[in-house]
């Protein structure tokens, strides 16, 4: 055996005799020029066998970074080194690219060949140098000359064959200075793809997801390319790992067309060019799966897809020399930053090519050129934020804008619509009430004004809860603050609902606390929607079975008395999960009864804003075909020893006065002449617009002025401003005013309360709220200015 090396190593010697060994420390030149190279194609030869093949002839490197383009041909490359001092000394070599498959050191000498491995296709461990780049540690015996092999093989992609050759100080230094530079670069893609698929996952424009996946991409390529991915990754090699570099190439191609394609607003601006971005997202779509079919087509893809990325550059510098050449508008940043990335690619490819000389800016110009690509690109980016940013707060301008407009006409519907309902409701009511009080009406012919006045109330009760629900939307409802008597109201209220129940064949109780104060301060008609609504769906959900309503109060400090209302019934109840949307609005959408029980589904949201306006609580327990119970907590203030409101009401009987009205509909005109006919008292004239109202004040003189609103001629708000600017004199700039209208906006409210008015009050007309508000006129006539 040893005398088989000895002759190889002599064969050798004899082969390779007419070239001269290098000396690191005495030699002019670089290694390169003093080794030579073969290409043995696909023959995989022994080095025994290629040292005893004499056909064999080697060609002088042309270069520092020869470089053979794509192939998987097998390629040996021999040179000798010398040591002429009397110390060992220690080298390292680096040589080929970090992703070549196969990368072998071969020492030959007269008594061994040692053979030292690295390459991709190798677990990263079984390296020579555990190190990401092609490297080699090389020990120099003194006084001596030392013959080495290396062989490289690939599987198709580019093989280089650098012969950098560096004692252990100028190595390690030049290791610190790459890490440095590859920390920067890789630092800088990162952030920049973490930064802008933040900022996708908040604008959700798609620009930032593909520039953010291309510049992923392109970090992954690179660090396929310098080893990263074969050192911490995939360091067992194999399948993926030898694919990884096209992989992460055709990714970062797909992905800068994309995040071009939306840039640039191609199919807006160029849609004839998106035939041509198509026709390349086919191709790479091809070559990926070549990929994965076979070695030979994965050899095929490398020249393929390196020509598909040239056209693909080709095709982007056209898109933006075709949109300046239209002159439309291209951000200056982006237009740099594609300069920066051809010439970044260009160095490369000449580098490959070995056209330019080999340096640390030529080997990484392809990363320099990636660099500053991201950093124009970002700014590119930084001015679309800016014009998203702009166009945002331009389209919030505009919504916020539109959104008062529809506000404005939400508010001007529900004022007409309040007043063009509520003024029939209220002939309707005022004639069945007025009919019901009439003595000379049989008791069938009552009943019959009683179904017409329950119906009324129902409807009535349907455009307070539309009311009242516009109101919440725009935290607009507001409670009053005014005496009121009520055991009186909840008694009515019981009534109603009891009659109601006992249509349907349903047991209803009605227990009231005796201690229930007499006089309360609150809002009297809030106090008694919330027990209405309440009563109301207990009464409409219940087929069978009974209704129980209760109502305690105790007494508590600073005279607060706290209402406990329960209301109990035997009807449809709810499961878990109608009860979480049970106080939602219009929560009837949701339920399947096909229209069975009536409503808008406003109650109960209703009674839950009031009940929280009241400082109070609502809880609800319900059971599935058991039935619901409802409790309700009041805090209210009460009043000791006051006359009741009642008790003034009938001394608003003896009250005489002369009473303008101001009324343009007939049917309103006949309600009110009736009501204030009920009082001896009482005179009135009526009108029909502000106009007429004026000259009846010249003409004639009177105690207090009913105002309708919308009318015809001349309104209500006309009229009384120009009663308040004294035109008409001091005297008659005094005169009690107070509206009534069909318009239960809150709006209106405090519109004609700035006018001037002295009291406002809505139709349906309650006779005794009537009476009431025009006795506190009378009393205190002072203007009630808001």
């Amino acid at each position: 055996m040893k005398l088989t090396l000895l002759f190889t190593y002599l064969l050798g010697l004899s082969v390779y005799a007419q070239d001269l060994p290098f000396n690191p420390q005495n030699s002019k030149g670089q290694l390169y020029e003093y080794a030579e190279f073969i290409n043995i194609q696909d023959r995989e030869l022994s080095i025994d066998e290629l040292i005893e093949d004499r056909s064999l002839e080697f060609a002088t490197l042309q270069s520092e970074n020869q470089s053979v383009g794509f192939t998987s041909d097998n390629f040996w490359v021999r040179f000798q080194l010398e040591n002429t001092s009397d110390e060992q000394e220690t080298y390292y070599l680096e040589t080929a690219r970090p992703i070549t498959d196969i990368a072998n050191l071969y020492h030959v000498s007269e008594s061994e060949i040692e053979v030292f491995k690295s390459g991709d296709q190798i677990n990263f461990s079984e390296r020579q140098v555990a190190h990401r780049l092609t490297v080699f540690k090389i020990t120099l015996q003194p006084n001596a000359v030392q013959e080495y092999y290396l062989h490289f093989k690939s599987d198709g992609e580019t093989i280089n064959m650098p012969l950098n050759l560096y004692d252990e100080s100028s190595f390690w230094m030049m290791n610190y200075k790459q890490q440095l530079f590859l920390g920067l670069f890789y630092g800088l893609l990162f952030l920049a793809s973490i930064i802008y698929l933040f900022f996708y996952s908040s604008l959700r424009e798609k620009t930032f997801l593909y520039y953010g996946i291309y510049v992923f991409s392109i970090g992954l390529m690179q660090a396929a390319l310098d080893g990263f991915i074969f050192q911490y990754i995939l360091p067992e090699g194999g399948f993926l790992n030898s694919r990884a570099v096209l992989i992460t190439a055709l990714s970062s191609n797909f992905f800068l067309l994309k995040y071009c394609e939306y840039f640039l607003k191609i199919d807006m601006q160029l849609a004839s060019f998106k035939r041509a971005y198509n026709v390349i997202y086919v191709v790479l779509a091809v070559l990926f799966v070549m990929v994965f079919i076979s070695p030979k087509t994965l050899e095929l893809v490398y020249p393929i897809s390196n020509v598909n990325g040239l056209f693909s550059l080709i095709l982007i510098l056209a898109t933006v020399l075709k949109m300046r050449f239209k002159r439309m508008s291209i951000d200056p940043y982006f237009s740099v930053g594609i300069f920066f990335l051809v010439l970044g690619l260009l160095g490369f490819v000449m580098n490959n090519l070995s056209l330019i000389p080999n340096n640390f800016y030529t080997l990484n110009s392809a990363k320099f050129g990636s660099g500053f690509e991201v950093i124009f690109l970002s700014l590119s980016m930084t001015n679309l934020l800016r014009r998203l940013r702009e166009e945002k707060e331009h389209s919030q301008e505009e919504a916020l804008r539109k959104s008062e407009e529809i506000s404005e006409l939400k508010t001007y519907f529900m004022s007409n619509i309040s007043h063009e309902l509520r003024t029939p409701i209220n002939a309707i009511m005022g004639i069945a009430e007025l009919e019901l009080k009439s003595p000379k009406h049989a008791l069938e012919d009552r009943e019959q004004y009683q179904v017409i006045k329950n119906a009324s109330l129902s409807l009535l009760s349907n455009v307070n809860d539309i009311l009242d629900f516009e109101k919440i939307e725009k935290n607009e409802l507001k409670l009053k603050h005014e005496v009121f008597n009520p055991s009186l109201l909840v008694n009515q209220i019981s009534n109603n609902w009891k009659s109601e129940a006992e249509k349907k064949g349903l047991s209803y109780k009605f227990d009231i606390d005796y201690e229930i104060p007499t006089t309360i301060i609150g809002d009297a008609e809030r106090f008694i929607q919330i027990i209405n609504n309440v009563l109301s769906n207990a009464v409409k959900f219940t087929e069978k079975g009974h209704i129980k309503f209760k109502l305690k109060c105790s007494t508590q400090p600073n005279q607060i008395s706290r209402f406990s209302i329960q209301i109990s019934d035997t009807g449809i109840g709810m499961d878990d999960n109608s009860k979480k949307n049970v106080f939602d609005s219009f929560n009837q959408m949701r339920l399947n009864h096909k229209r069975q029980f009536g409503g808008i589904g406003l109650g109960l949201t209703i009674v839950k804003h009031l009940v929280e306006l009241f400082e109070g609580s609502i809880q609800i327990e319900s059971k599935l075909e058991q039935g619901t119970n409802v409790f309700i907590e009041l805090p209210l203030q009460y009043i000791e020893d006051v006359e009741a409101p009642n008790a003034q009401i009938s001394q608003n009987a003896k009250l005489k006065q002369h009473v303008l009205v101001v009324e343009d509909n007939k049917m309103n005109q006949m309600v009110i002449k009736k009501l204030l006919a009920t009082n001896s008292q009482m005179s009135f004239f009526v009108v029909n617009n502000g106009q007429e109202a004026l000259e009846a004040l010249k003409n004639d003189v009177f105690d207090i002025v009913l105002m309708d609103l919308q009318m015809p001629v001349m309104d209500g708000y006309e009229a009384t401003k120009i009663i308040r600017s004294g035109q008409l004199g001091l005297t008659i700039s005094e005169i009690p005013i107070i509206a009534v209208t069909a318009d239960a906006t809150e709006e209106t409210q405090q519109k004609v309360m700035a006018l001037g008015m002295n009291d406002y009050m809505t139709k349906p007309i309650n006779k005794d709220v009537l009476f009431k508000k025009m006795e506190a006129c009378h009393v205190q006539p002072k203007l009630k200015i808001a």
